[in-house]
């Protein structure tokens, strides 16, 4: 485990007081937006799967803000709150939530796979662990092109026991790679507790396997995140030295609002991890340095609720992706000619696309001519 002097620590948490406000600000905006998705899901606005942040504010947060502009970041699922603390849109992150075109991905990737390629956002990833090895890809070309920078890898606690984590971070030490992989521990893979699934729970551990430096932090405190991410991305940076930072967090919902969170977790445990709301512990903290009043508090959460309101609104009335369009954004241009004949149906030429039977001039799906590659 890395040792950090006070000093040091204090230079990196000596921040403006504008910046100290505006992350508070941002943990309220993510705090309100899932809030409010959530709400949109249960009416039925939002398809797919939706992962919510409310609980984590302080991690995604703390660590998304201590990028620079040179860095890069990869997220797992649980990515609107990553979006949204980047500064992407939140109508964009919204119309993508509720599957429309004016959304970041078009309405092709939905809560699952947000990105901002401008912000370098490289996605939010749906398979567990999987996309670890693609952030340890993206370090290698910054390393590969002498780049600066570094890549930010979010990931679950579930995803330290996937095969995929443990080779990237092996190559990431091999190959002496800028990369952080930043381990958001909320107590469960889904339903199941790290101390059920993981022999050794105190997880940044993992990183001694591969002669990187490992810290833990308090995923609650936003300033003790951010000072650690910061301080490790620059060693990312200027040494090309990968490092594993867990951050300790909870969240108050279930995986995901079809889990209601309770089978698995006491109404003690939820309640215990709510005295030290992050949101509430951050305010708590501003108010003491007189940066902000109980007036003021309550100015942001309506600014807040009018944006999110406002977001809702446009994803409402902004237009569904085209039918005739629904092979566009997914492929690269070089393989346009070899998925042209997918339009406007499936791949083997349907004329219509969802539950309709077959028209007769549809190819069967044996026929030669119509095979990939054909």
């Amino acid at each position: 485990m890395s040792t950090v002097s006070p000093t040091e620590r204090r230079l990196e948490t000596a921040l403006p007081d504008e910046e100290l406000l505006r992350l508070y600000r941002q943990m309220v905006l993510i705090r309100r937006f899932e809030e409010r998705a959530e709400e949109q899901y249960t009416r039925d606005r939002i398809g797919g799967y939706l992962h919510l942040n409310i609980g984590e504010e302080a991690t995604v947060v703390g660590t998304t803000t201590a990028m620079t502009a040179d860095d890069y970041v990869f997220a797992s699922y649980r990515d609107h709150g990553v979006a949204l603390s980047l500064g992407t849109p939140v109508q964009a992150v919204m119309a993508e939530l509720f599957g429309k075109e004016t959304g970041v991905a078009h309405g092709r990737g939905g809560s699952m796979h947000l990105l901002d390629v401008q912000r370098h956002f490289l996605g939010g990833w749906g398979i567990v662990g999987a996309y670890i090895p693609i952030a340890v890809g993206a370090a290698f070309a910054l390393d590969y092109e002498r780049r600066p920078g570094a890549v930010m890898c979010l990931l679950g606690d579930g995803a330290t026991a996937t095969g995929a984590f443990h080779e990237a971070l092996n190559l990431a030490g091999l190959w002496h790679l800028p990369c952080l992989f930043v381990v958001t521990n909320n107590g469960y893979g889904m339903g199941t507790s790290v101390e059920r699934s993981s022999a050794e729970p105190e997880l940044f551990k993992r990183a001694a396997a591969y002669k990187m430096p490992g810290e833990r932090v308090d995923g609650q405190d936003v300033l003790a995140v951010r000072e650690a991410t910061a301080r490790l991305l620059r060693l990312a940076r200027d040494e090309r030295q990968p490092s594993v930072l867990e951050c300790i967090t909870y969240r108050y919902r279930g995986h995901s609002p079809i889990d209601p969170g309770r089978g698995y977790r006491t109404p003690e445990e939820i309640e215990s991890w709510r005295r030290r709301d992050p949101v509430d512990l951050f305010g708590q903290r501003l108010r003491e340095r007189h940066l902000l009043s109980d007036d003021e508090a309550e100015q942001v959460a309506e600014d807040v609720e009018r944006e999110v309101q406002a977001a809702i609104d446009f994803a409402l009335q902004s237009p569904d992706p085209n039918p005739e369009a629904l092979y566009q954004h997914i492929y690269g241009r070089q393989a346009a000619e070899q998925f042209s004949r997918m339009a406007p149906g499936a791949p083997f030429g349907e004329r219509s696309i969802g539950a309709a039977p077959l028209t007769q001039e549809a190819t069967p799906p044996d026929a030669p001519e119509q095979r990939a590659g054909g």
